[in-house]
């Protein structure tokens, strides 16, 4: 029996050595986790604390981010979007049509000096304008599906109600996610289009230091695109046309295996870069319909009058005069027409 009690001290010994230690904090923390059903049964707190801290969980489904039961950078995304994004972006645009008003209202359409001469100089091609307007038709409706996506459900939901606005919004969503593509190929044929036209030339500081006359009233000379166009081009076309255009698509195609991090960055620069397009775009649109007498015809018919061509870009009307430089797609130099 001795030996027998003896063996049995020994192995009980052997075993606490080799387990390991238990940190007294940890076992307080057990402790504290098998008195909490039992003190506080409808409080779980501890438990979505533990889903909550990011650690990976226990799951049975395999891929990336399977594991994070539920992603708290969610609810500040959200947060972020729906509150001083929108609010801030909403009153940017609110603030770029009053100003747009504001201007009409003081200075109305700004004609021509002198009278038309009745002969027209061709200044965009049929390639060029197809490309424009291409471009132009997606952008129009993506501004109008984004900002029904945006603030659809804070502005017009109360108005036209639960019925309508699912209709609405359900066709903004689709609109938004089949033309995204289509304004990507518009934004690089734009480019490849009018790149050559819009490099910085000798008068284009003069152009912006004057303001292109438009509050003067001065006489200010530009080439074939006046250095607001090409600013318009630069970061406009091109660098927001890349922002959103490439944020678009991450959002576009998830099947890519992106990440729920990537997405919400990608929506808030798409948001943010879609909002300053939108707001710079307004300018464009209103001085190439209303705002200038003539602009609108070029593109819709690719020819402006010679009076029209030497008042708003007066070096380019010299030098398509002179046949330095042509005036359209293989086009003649001049063309004439009866008024």
């Amino acid at each position: 029996r001795a030996l027998v009690a003896l063996g049995a001290c020994g192995w009980f010994s052997l075993a606490a050595a080799q387990s390991p230690a238990v940190h007294p904090q940890e076992a307080d923390a057990a402790k504290a986790q098998v008195r909490q059903p039992q003190q506080q049964p409808l409080n779980n707190q501890p438990v979505w604390n533990e889903v909550r801290s990011g650690a990976p969980q226990v799951t049975n489904v395999r891929g990336r981010e399977t594991d994070v039961l539920i992603m708290s950078s969610g609810q500040t995304w959200r947060a972020l979007r729906d509150g001083q994004l929108s609010v801030w972006g909403g009153w940017l645009l609110v603030a770029v049509v009053l100003a747009i008003a504001t201007f009409y209202w003081r200075r109305g359409t700004i004609r021509l000096r002198g009278a038309p001469t009745g002969r027209t100089i061709l200044r965009f091609g049929a390639g060029q304008r197809i490309i424009h307007w291409a471009m132009a038709v997606s952008f129009v409706i993506l501004a109008l599906s984004g900002l029904v996506i945006l603030f659809g459900k804070n502005l017009l939901l109360p108005l036209i109600g639960y019925t309508l606005f699912s209709w609405l919004a359900i066709l903004a969503k689709n609109l938004h996610n089949f033309v995204g593509p289509l304004f990507v190929v518009c934004t690089i044929l734009m480019f490849v289009t009018y790149v050559r036209d819009n490099f910085p030339q000798k008068g284009d500081g003069a152009w912006l230091a004057k303001l292109g006359g438009f509050f003067s009233g001065e006489h200010v000379p530009s080439h074939k695109f006046n250095a607001g166009e090409k600013l318009w081009f630069w970061l406009g076309v091109d660098a927001l046309g890349v922002v959103v255009g490439v944020s678009g698509l991450i959002l576009d195609f998830p099947n890519f295996n992106q990440t729920r991090a990537t997405m919400q960055v990608a929506n808030i620069v798409h948001l943010v870069g879609a909002t300053l397009f939108i707001a710079v775009g307004l300018g464009h649109i209103y001085l190439g319909t209303i705002g200038l007498a003539g602009a609108y015809d070029g593109m819709r018919t690719g020819y402006v009058d010679e009076t029209w061509a030497k008042e708003h870009h007066e070096y380019w009307y010299h030098d398509v005069k002179s046949g330095r430089e042509p005036a359209g797609d293989a086009a003649p130099a001049m063309q004439h027409r009866t008024a």
